[in-house]
């Protein structure tokens, strides 16, 4: 089940706060119970779900969501890569950091992680696309619309080695008939 309760915490606590698109957030989360697998660590299912929450924050603290919201606009998750690292076990209190790496003509990059005192135990790199009736919006014109002067920053050359290596893999995938 989708964290609603913890979506609609996330969204009120970042009520009055505004940044721009490319200054980081940092949010505070706890495993429950319902967030942990049968081998009694945060489920990486739900690790995935958990990020959401993040970006929710980042989107309202920049105006994304009220610049989506006035043009008709959506997000999705154009593709990811997650690594997981160390445990997070039932009731452990971890801090979340999503920051806006920049964007190139169709996406935007985000970096995400989960760190429990000086340790990251997750870390995630998500391409998101905005999108609109007509197709994908350019993100250029949709951090000018948040009132964001400016060109993208260069992309890491991890980011661009895996954009790179996400055009090599074939699409439909090549799967052995069943």
């Amino acid at each position: 089940m989708y964290p609603i309760i913890r979506m609609v915490k996330a969204i009120v606590a970042s009520r009055g706060k505004r940044r721009d698109i490319l200054e980081p957030i940092s949010t505070w989360h706890r495993a429950w119970p319902w967030d942990i697998d049968p081998w009694k660590d945060l489920n990486n299912g739900r690790i995935v779900t958990l990020f959401d929450l993040g970006r929710i924050a980042l989107a309202a603290q920049t105006g994304l969501t009220a610049t989506l919201m006035k043009n008709r606009w959506g997000i999705v998750v154009a593709g990811n890569t997650t690594r997981y690292r160390k445990r997070i076990t039932m009731f452990q209190r971890f801090e979340m950091r999503t920051r806006c790496l920049g964007w190139d003509q169709r996406f935007v990059y985000m970096e995400q992680s989960m760190w429990r005192k000086d340790a990251c135990c997750n870390h995630i790199l998500i391409r998101g696309a905005i999108t609109s009736k007509a197709g994908i919006v350019a993100p250029q014109q949709v951090v000018e619309a948040m009132g964001h002067r400016g060109e993208s920053p260069a992309l890491p050359a991890w980011v661009q080695a895996w954009i790179a290596a996400d055009h090599e893999r074939p699409w439909p995938p090549e799967t052995p008939a069943a």
